[in-house]
């Protein structure tokens, strides 16, 4: 498969932009978390302190665990990750926003690490493609061989990422920032899990598909 040549960060560089990207998620409900400790301090009402708290806490604790399989090493060079364990992040990421229903469907398997942070990647992309919410149904198909993921995205003001799009044509318009290193992320996993990534709006979903090489 040939290099995609927009490609051109330096390792330092993403590293940055994927820590300023992992930061941003987490910052809220930390920042959530701390103005219930000063609720508690200042003798508010210790029910709604505690509530958001407790809100707050599970919100950091679902995303430092997607990330950990999205973003994260996940073991050595060259591990193997449980699907099951990708369906369970992505599920209680979409759970603890209570906004995107989620549908998981394929069989579970063990397979490269590289093909698993893809597909959370793509379910990111996805994710942000239906900001006021909606409903995501995932199949993987012979995850362990000529695999192909299928993510279909459905919901109100449902937008193209346009930075996937520009990445994928060969147009990019502008740099990769923080905003648009999600993207630039996810077509780069594809490239080092051999996967070609596609995506498709029928105008009543959005479709975004990865493919094996054969």
């Amino acid at each position: 498969m040939a290099k995609n040549p927009n490609l051109t960060l330096t390792g330092p560089d993403l590293a940055a932009l994927l820590c300023s990207r992992v930061c941003h998620d987490i910052i809220s409900p930390v920042g959530a978390i701390n103005n219930g400790l000063e609720l508690l301090d200042e003798g508010g009402a210790d029910a709604d302190a505690m509530d958001l708290i407790r809100t707050s806490a599970l919100n950091a604790s679902v995303r430092l665990k997607f990330a950990r399989l999205a973003f994260g090493a996940s073991g050595s060079v060259g591990a193997s990750i449980d699907t099951g364990e990708a369906e369970k992040a992505a599920k209680d990421l979409a759970a603890a926003e209570k906004k995107t229903e989620v549908n998981w469907n394929g069989p579970r398997a063990i397979i490269a690490k590289n093909r698993v942070k893809l597909l959370l990647n793509l379910f990111l992309v996805a994710y942000g493609s239906i900001p006021r919410g909606g409903s995501i149904d995932i199949t993987l198909e012979k995850p362990e061989f000529d695999a192909t993921f299928t993510l279909v995205a459905k919901g109100r003001m449902m937008r193209v990422p346009p930075k996937l799009v520009e990445l994928l044509s060969g147009t990019p318009e502008e740099a990769v920032d923080a905003h648009s290193i999600q993207p630039y992320y996810t077509v780069l996993l594809g490239e080092e899990a051999g996967m070609t990534i596609d995506v498709v709006s029928t105008g009543e979903a959005i479709v975004f598909t990865a493919k094996a090489e054969v």
